[in-house]
Formats: structure tokens, sequence, C-alpha cells
């Protein structure tokens, strides 16, 4: 170790690897402290700035609980969480977008056709569509979680003023493949600002703003699992996504309602009102590799 130089530490660390360590480790492992120290060393990295860095994952740590991940904001707001989704949508299938620092397990399950409007003012919508195979075949017993924000572009998790699960359902697919639910339609928002990652946005100069979006979460038997979000096509900041996650086959359409079209089991009918939406979506999901 006496030896050891800026141009031999990096091969020196990778070679204190054991034997038994696992291939794909030492592969990912090995690149990525090879990128960080030539990172170091392209920059000039000082004490300083490098005192920075670790200040920043310390608040990050700090913040982040079961309602809030700074850490999935970071990996969100520098691209590398839609970098990872686009390296692993497979062609001809629905595309993988962000999961977002907000998601929680155990939201209540709807029956298909349920309501998610509740008490929650905002333009309301009606939103179906059938998860299919990459053969259009419609797969039977997806499980399908979603979230949004409310009308003022908060989560439930980040507004005591909301119950408990607001706007947060798990539904299952029938025979048919189908999903239909009424809902409100969600904002838009800006990703939180209060913490290491709003620091980094404001030093930047960057916009925090997302686009409306409804996040889903899609699992099948057999089916490699999709997180997504879906986005509408007349948001203003739908080519300005501060994470990144707006890909062109998740845009979707708000068309006016026509409550006479709506199928019997869409349990709100009646009480929407005239100037509703619907937005027709269907997913596709790929089977699993073996």
């Amino acid at each position: 170790m006496r030896n050891v130089t800026p141009e031999t530490l990096t091969e020196t660390l990778l070679g204190l690897s054991g034997p038994d360590t696992d291939p794909r480790l030492q592969e990912v492992l090995g690149s990525l402290v090879r990128h960080l120290h030539a990172f170091a060393k392209e920059v000039g990295l000082t004490h300083a700035e490098w005192r920075k860095g670790l200040e920043l994952l310390t608040r990050a740590g700090e913040m982040t609980d079961d309602e809030r991940n700074e850490f999935v904001l970071f990996s969100d707001v520098l691209g590398l969480s839609s970098l990872v989704d686009m390296i692993n949508s497979p062609s001809g299938c629905t595309s993988s977008s962000v999961l977002g620092p907000f998601h929680i397990l155990g939201a209540p399950d709807l029956p298909v056709g349920g309501d998610m409007i509740g008490e929650n003012p905002g333009p309301q919508v009606v939103v179906e569509g059938v998860v299919r195979d990459t053969h259009g075949d419609p797969i039977e017993g997806a499980q399908i979680e979603l979230w949004q924000t409310a009308d003022n572009g908060l989560y439930s998790n980040q507004d005591p003023k909301q119950p408990e699960y607001n706007l947060r359902i798990s539904m299952a697919t029938g025979a048919d493949g189908r999903y239909a639910l009424s809902t409100i339609r969600p904002a838009p928002y800006m990703v939180p600002t209060d913490g290491p990652v709003g620091d980094l946005l404001n030093a930047t100069g960057r916009d925090a703003w997302r686009p409306s979006h409804l996040h889903f979460i899609i699992r099948a038997q057999g089916y490699r699992t999709l997180v997504t979000e879906v986005f509408p096509s007349d948001d203003p900041y739908l080519d300005a996504d501060a994470v990144f996650g707006v890909r062109r086959d998740l845009v979707m359409e708000y068309r006016p309602g026509d409550r006479a079209a709506l199928a019997a089991d869409i349990a709100a009918r009646d009480r929407l009102n005239d100037s509703f939406s619907k937005v027709d979506f269907d997913f596709i999901l790929p089977r699993q590799a073996a």
C-alpha cells in the first residue's frame, strides 16, 4: 500500500476482491470504481467539493423515510432512473418510467369500474384500458397499483389534509384484462426542493416542474413487472419534465366524456359532472425471461 499512486490506486482496489466474488458484482462495481476515480482525476476534485458531495448524501439519508426517498429523487433528477428504464424497456412493449419518491405499499383494493374520486375536487375523468401480452391477448389477474396527486399537486403522504391512501388503489384485471376507474385529473407539480435535490436544482438553474401523470405498477405471473406513468398530451410541462420520465408511447389523450357510452360497471357514472373526460390506455407486458 505504501507505493500506491493515483495511477495504480484503482486497479489495486479492484484487485482486493476475493475469488468467490460474484462475477456480475465484480463487473458492476469495477466499472463504477473506474468511472468514479476517473471523474475525480478529470475534474481535479477538491477536498471542499468532496465534502460537499458527502454532505448532500448525508442530508438525503436524513430526509429519507417510508414516505419520501431523497436518494430516488436524486436518481430521478440526474436522469439515472430514466436511463435504467430505457435500457431495460424491451421493444414492442409499454415503456417503463420512473417510480418516483412517493410510492407507498398497501393501497386499498378497488374493483374494476370502482370510484377513486371520493370527496376530491378537480376535473373528473374515467380511465380504462386492457393489459395485454405481446400477441395482443388480454392478461387475466394482472395486479395494478395506481397512485396520483390530488388537485393541489400533492400526494397523500405529502399532505396531512388528505385521507390516508387518498387517490391510491390496487386493482385486479378480470378474464378480459380490463381495468377501469373514475378519478380526478392529477395536477402538474414541482419536485420537492426543500432538501439537497432542491439545492442541486437551484445551483444549476434547473426547472423543478413535472407534467401531470398517473403512476402505474402492473404485475402478472409469468410477465415482467411494469413500473410506469402516463401523461396527458396537453400538459404544458410535457417537454420539460424535471426527471425525464416522458416517453412518446406514454402520452394519453383526455377526450370529452359520454355518460351514455360508459360501461355499466363504472360505479360513479350517475354522479359524474357533464364536463368529465375519458381516457383509454392499454398496457403491453413482455414475458418474464426464464
